[in-house]
């Protein structure tokens, strides 16, 4: 029998094993999905959203042991991981609150006597998502499609799995009906089958470029809808004219976060060479000064990465970086205590051709890159197949938004950190991903959007 293993990944001891679900299990599964979505889109607007504030609750009721759980199964920092629980029950809330006026029947004037749009689920969508934020990329994809009416599966990661059982619980334990909400445990081998089968009409996954072509494949021979968001080579990019003390300070946090395991970390410095001697020796100060160890202990800032295959091409990375070139500010090397530990790292004298400038970094690795001017900067970030978040930071709002014009990318922040917002669309272009999720473009991705004419038509 097929087990998913949940594992510490501060120590490598194994925490829990679960039995992989077989086809009957997936099968019954599916068909509960499939037999409770009309009843959840008959529901109502009222009722469905009253059950999202009823899921806030839970989490906050809850947040401690969900916490617990993360930091338990990937490493995330305790208090790091409050703040997902948090983040999603805020969330949860936010749309709950909204939802209504987002999917509202839009009137647009044509030759008919009336004429509207209007949003109408599609039905069941799968969900496969990744470990890294393992509360927030489930409640992310599944609160705006459950909003809309859609039932959901969720696949989430194998190294997961008592994370991906609590979150069904969460729903559960707010009163949403059976069926809507179901987590699947299973390895990837049955996702392209379950996209397939006519009972499910899209899906939606968050990770890596492979699994996101193939996905994509699945579910273009299917001729059903997905959304992707896959991976990021976010640049940072710092101008001459930029309050250098502030940007290195928000670097730091921003390429080390979630133990710089985001998709949309930072983690292309691209430096204008006036402060970049400034910039450097700011940054580097702060990211070597991070606390580093059990993820448990508030104090630290830094825990784990998640896997220790992680941790060796981070470590491949970082030495092919080294070989070619680059010089390390601080940090370079794993830490030999008994878990997937990397040092915080910053490697200067970053060029093309070096791992760290083209490859995507998935651990607290950060790439320093000199440029001479605002031109050479958009050029070197957009110099990459990625296009999900970035950032400028610049004395002149007003420039920052017109270099904006010109980033390749989903997200762009000036002066502030990336981040995902209820409020705003999340997701990017080139290899990166398509689709939506969040905000009005999110909520109405697994909708029909149905063209209303009422005639007779005006004369």
């Amino acid at each position: 029998m097929k087990v998913l293993r949940s594992i510490d990944p501060s120590n490598g001891k194994e925490l829990a094993t679960f039995p992989d679900l077989d086809a009957a299990g997936v099968e019954a599964a599916v068909e509960r999905a499939w037999s409770s979505r009309h009843a959840w889109r008959d529901a109502g607007m009222d009722l469905r959203t009253a059950l999202l504030r009823a899921v806030a609750g839970v989490l906050r009721a809850e947040k401690s042991r969900f916490a617990a759980l993360m930091t338990a199964e990937m490493g995330k920092p305790i208090v790091e991981a409050e703040g997902e629980v948090e983040k999603c029950a805020w969330s949860a809330t936010w749309i709950a609150d909204n939802a209504a006026r987002l999917l509202a029947d839009e009137p647009i004037e044509s030759t008919a006597t009336k004429s509207y749009v209007r949003y109408q689920p599609l039905g069941v969508i799968l969900a496969v998502m990744p470990w890294n934020f393992p509360f927030w990329q489930a409640f992310r994809a599944g609160l705006p499609a459950l909003a809309a009416g859609n039932v959901m599966l969720l696949k989430h990661a194998s190294n997961v799995p008592q994370c991906a059982l609590a979150i069904e619980d969460v729903f559960r334990e707010a009163g949403v009906p059976a069926g809507v909400f179901q987590t699947l445990l299973i390895g990837p081998g049955p996702i392209s089958g379950i996209i397939a089968d006519r009972r499910v009409a899209g899906v939606t996954l968050t990770g890596s470029e492979a699994a996101g072509e193939l996905v994509a494949s699945a579910a273009g021979k299917a001729l059903k809808k997905s959304v992707l968001e896959l991976g990021g080579s976010d640049p940072f990019i710092v101008l001459e004219d930029a309050d250098v003390k502030t940007a290195a300070t928000v670097a730091c946090r921003a390429r080390n976060q979630n133990n710089g395991q985001s998709c949309i970390a930072a983690k292309r410095f691209i430096v204008a060479e006036p402060i970049a001697d400034e910039f450097e020796e700011l940054f580097s100060k702060a990211v070597a000064a991070l606390k580093v160890g059990d993820p448990t202990d508030r104090a630290n800032q830094v825990g784990p990465l998640a896997r220790p295959d992680l941790v060796d091409d981070l470590e491949r990375q970082v030495k092919e970086s080294i070989s070619k070139g680059a010089k390390v500010l601080a940090g370079g090397k794993r830490l030999n205590n008994g878990g997937n530990f990397f040092e915080p790292t910053v490697l200067a004298g970053v060029k093309p051709g070096m791992p760290v400038y083209n490859e995507e970094t998935f651990g607290p690795v950060a790439a320093v890159i000199r440029v001479r001017d605002a031109e050479e900067a958009l050029r070197v970030a957009n110099d990459t197949d990625f296009g999900l978040g970035s950032s400028i930071w610049t004395g002149d709002v007003e420039r920052g938004q017109m270099l904006a014009e010109r980033v390749e990318a989903g997200l762009v922040f000036i002066n502030g950190m990336v981040a995902s917002d209820a409020r705003l669309p999340f997701g990017g272009v080139k290899r990166s991903g398509y689709g939506r999720e969040l905000s009005a473009a999110g909520i109405r991705e697994f909708t029909n959007i149905q063209t209303v004419w009422v005639g007779p038509a005006k004369t």
